[in-house]
């Protein structure tokens, strides 16, 4: 009798920190974790873009996830990095804490967001990630901004683009 294999359903995830907590994205959005660099400020942006970054001659607008989550600004450490992602058409940086690592978890440990938590900033969430006895909240960078938001970026990156 030939014996039945199970495929288990996983994610591969890269992992990072936003003021203490735990935060994950898919790796295959992930195109590149970068150190922090100069950031060009832009006017009139939104509070929580930094700027924007030439990345090896591409302008890329730079986030801050503590303040688009409503968490305090702190001061950049050896440790702070900009994880450059694609959100539908477009590439953004997004400033974390720290990226601690890449894990593979499987679909099984993933529950969706719980309504009782669910309020304006658990719009951002796809999911909660359990992994031992800790809780990796899951990005959705497609809600991360809004259609108005990425309008005004695109705009942005298109007005600095080097031509």
């Amino acid at each position: 009798m030939a014996e039945e294999q199970k495929e288990v359903q996983e994610e591969q995830l890269v992992v990072f920190e936003v003021a203490n907590e735990i935060c994950g994205v898919d790796i295959s959005t992930v195109q590149e974790i970068i150190r922090i660099q100069p950031i060009t400020e832009v006017p009139k942006a939104p509070e929580f873009v930094e700027g924007i970054i030439n990345l090896r001659g591409k302008v890329i607008p730079v986030i801050d996830l503590r303040e688009r989550f409503g968490f305090e600004k702190t001061e950049e450490t050896k440790s702070t990095r900009i994880v450059v992602v694609e959100v539908g058409d477009d590439t953004v940086g997004m400033i974390v804490d720290a990226v601690t690592e890449v894990l593979r978890l499987p679909t099984s440990a993933i529950e969706p967001p719980s309504p009782v938590v669910e309020n304006v900033d658990s719009e951002y969430l796809r999911g909660i990630g359990k992994v031992d006895e800790r809780l990796i909240i899951l990005l959705d960078l497609e809600k991360i901004l809004s259609e108005m938001e990425k309008g005004h970026l695109k705009q942005v990156k298109e007005t600095t683009e080097v031509k």
